[in-house]
This record gives structure tokens, sequence and C-alpha cells, in this order.
């Protein structure tokens, strides 16, 4: 059995710097901790129960498979704010037939990125 007592999603952005600028500005992620020197840096951001770690650097555009699932309090207030910063919003706040309140954006190298709301009254907030 293997016992995880840590994870973290690990990010190889095509520009490092654009996208620091994106996760710790743009979304307001704060910083865990960081490390190296240079611009390959890394930086790791708290991620809700886990982390985000951006660093070294990609040749390539990311796979298609890979999508954060980020819970937040108000979907609407944060499509509102990160609209007013520049991000482009693939789909606004939509309450989908399970529930959930969603909103997808990308990150600057095409990562998908789904903003998720759950209601009061929805199943994930009780136990039946």
């Amino acid at each position: 059995m293997v016992q995880v007592l840590s994870s973290r999603v690990l990010v190889r952005p095509a520009d490092p710097e654009r996208s620091r600028a994106f996760y710790g500005e743009t979304l307001g992620l704060e910083i865990y901790r960081e490390f190296g020197t240079g611009p390959e840096r890394g930086t790791v951001y708290f991620l809700g129960g886990g982390f985000l770690e951006v660093s070294g650097r990609s040749d390539t555009p990311p796979g298609r498979t890979l999508q954060l699932w980020l819970q937040v309090a108000d979907v609407a207030a944060a499509h509102e704010t990160l609209v007013t910063r520049g991000v482009e919003v693939l789909r606004p706040p939509v309450r989908e037939p399970w529930g959930l309140v969603e909103m997808w954006i990308a990150d600057p190298d095409g990562h998908r990125l789904v903003l998720v709301e759950v209601p009061a009254d929805h199943p994930l907030r009780y136990r039946p």
C-alpha cells in the first residue's frame, strides 16, 4: 500500500515568469515555498488541500488530459475578478446538471482550469 503524505501538481511552462505572474498575481495564489535561482526557479503555491509547483521549462505544448479542479467560495465573484484582470474565460459560470457551478479558464500555456462552486444545497455539502 502506498501511503501518500503530501502531493502536488507540477507544471513545466513555456515561459516560467509569465506562468508565475498568472498563478501568483492574476489568480492570487499564495506562495508555499520557492527554490533555485534564475528564470527557471521553482515556485510552489498553496492549492487548497494540495500544492501547485511551477518550475523548469517545457518546449512542448501541454497535453489536454491534465485539468485542474479548483473549488472557490463564489464563482461569480471569481469570474468578475478574473475578467477585470484580463484572463480569457473559456466558459462563464454555469450551473451544471450535477448541481455544481463551473467556470473554465486556461493558464498562459493552455492548461485548463475549472473553478467550481459547491452550492449550499449540493450533496457534497452534507450527508443525507
